[in-house]
């Protein structure tokens, strides 16, 4: 008998489908990977919110990722197990298989929680590709694998099986991005591999850079928003990593009107209740601190200009000029209290807001749904809490300087907002025993120079803001 080496047209022959189940099997490949290409185009991120229930099924996807990225490790894991151990190898075609239908979950849940949320940008739409390409490889390298078993195409699975780790690990990277910030996985890398995956991040502006916007808004901008607001993601449309895209908007219109803070989206987002699904950041975020919430106010009530060095009323002391923070001094456990801070919310409309899930970081006193109604009669009745509370927002309510007596009690207050209230400064000095206050907002109250001097003896109070008062410094290098 004469043995006859196989052509290479004999193997290709050997790879095409033979029988009806194996070509149909391959006809629904081929439909489900134009499927999967065709999803970017039919879905399209438009920058807007849309139906809750996208969202809903859409927050499934951070727990259904993480199925697809342990099975596909796990595949070349048993494959190589499997050279002693056939048992093994059989476990790795099931396994496989199991890994394509959660890629298939994963990508469904990902874009609904893109459009759902009014999610896009440039890392959105890299993390969605990247899920659609490693779906696709995952089902080639399945479609591909009897051939390799049988021997007739010793290369090819490895191939793919490769490249399905390699996209596994790049779409990772994006996804890790979007969470924990660009760069998450390169950011330590080696210098070669951190300039080849080097992507976009917000620059501070070149423009200007002397400029008060330059100096100490966009940062605050940059720390707390861009993640979820710049070239990488963008939520709502709006982009915050620049001067031009900040005053542009986005799907909800302007988020900035110079000279109105109050008309202006952006300032009434992060003056929310933590607790109001509207308030930014979001995402569990911290607050903004204080100071950082009354420099944007005071920028955009001065003309939200990108170019102005200094605003009236408003003095920020250099790195060397800073004092040191306070330590952050607990303030016990009210834990036990909060049926009873529950019925006085009730009945005042006036909140009090936890700091974070640790009692001991302290409450805050929000104001901002009855700001009209509240004053000096309303915040007695808070005089039982007043150890709680670090943080008290009275601007624009109807406290009057009566309610001195009352804040003199408040002995954890750090930050006191008296902002746009009837306040003259004439019983200032009874908050004296505040050890711990540092902040202190007066802007557009009645205070005279005269009514400030007590606060002078109050060492650890740096932050004075006194825009558009009596006692308004003639320049931003003489406020305090």
């Amino acid at each position: 008998m004469k043995l006859v080496a196989p052509t290479s047209a004999g193997k290709a022959r050997r790879l095409l489908p033979t029988n009806p189940a194996t070509r149909r099997a391959g006809l629904a490949a081929l439909i489900t990977i134009m499927a999967l290409l065709s999803l970017p185009f039919i879905v399209r991120l438009d920058g807007s919110p849309h139906g809750n229930w996208q969202q809903f099924f859409g927050r499934f996807h951070p727990l259904v990722v993480h199925l697809p990225i342990g099975l596909i490790l796990l595949v070349p894991l048993l494959e190589v197990l499997g050279r002693r151990r056939p048992a093994l190898r059989e476990a790795a075609r099931f396994v496989l298989g199991l890994a394509f239908a959660a890629c298939l979950a994963a990508v469904t849940l990902g874009y609904l929680l893109a459009r759902g949320s009014g999610t896009s940008g440039a890392t959105i739409t890299l993390h969605l590709w990247g899920g659609t390409m490693l779906s696709i490889c995952v089902l080639l390298s399945l479609l591909t694998r009897p051939a390799w078993t049988a021997g007739d195409a010793p290369r090819i699975y490895p191939a793919l099986l490769a490249c399905t780790v390699l996209a596994l690990i790049w779409t990772a990277h994006q996804g890790g991005s979007l969470t924990y910030g660009n760069g998450y996985l390169t950011e330590f890398a080696p210098g070669p591999l951190r300039r080849l995956s080097a992507t976009g991040v917000a620059q501070v502006p070149t423009r200007f850079q002397d400029s008060f916007y330059s100096m100490h808004i966009f940062p605050v901008l940059n720390a707390n928003c861009v993640s979820c607001h710049g070239s990488h993601e963008v939520k709502g449309g709006l982009r915050l990593d620049s001067y031009e895209l900040l005053m542009r908007g986005g799907s909800d219109g302007a988020v900035i009107i110079p000279g109105q803070p109050d008309r202006s989206i952006l300032f009434a987002r992060i003056t929310l209740p933590t607790d109001d699904k509207h308030f930014m950041p979001s995402g569990g975020r911290p607050k903004l601190k204080p100071n950082e919430v009354t420099w944007i106010k005071a920028w955009i009530q001065q003309g939200a200009s990108p170019s102005a060095v200094s605003l009236t009323g408003v003095s920020v002391a250099s790195d060397s000029e800073r004092p040191k923070e306070l330590p952050l001094k607990p303030v016990g456990d009210y834990s036990a209290m909060m049926p009873e801070i529950r019925q006085m919310e009730q009945s005042q409309g006036a909140k009090l807001v936890p700091i974070s899930s640790n009692p001991s970081d302290g409450l805050v006193l929000t104001t901002v749904d009855v700001a009209a109604k509240f004053g000096d009669a309303q915040l007695a009745q808070f005089q039982k809490f007043a150890p709680y509370i670090v943080e008290a927002e009275l601007g624009r309510t109807a406290v009057t300087n009566a309610s001195f007596d009352t804040l003199s009690k408040f002995t954890s207050l750090r930050a006191l907002h008296l902002e746009g209230t009837a306040v003259t400064g004439d019983g200032l000095a009874k908050l004296a025993p505040l050890s711990q206050l540092t902040y202190l907002n007066l802007s557009g109250t009645n205070v005279t120079s005269a009514a400030l001097a007590p606060l002078k003896a109050m060492k650890n109070l740096h932050h004075v803001y006194l825009f558009n008062t009596p006692a308004q410094p003639a320049s931003a290098s003489d406020a305090r």
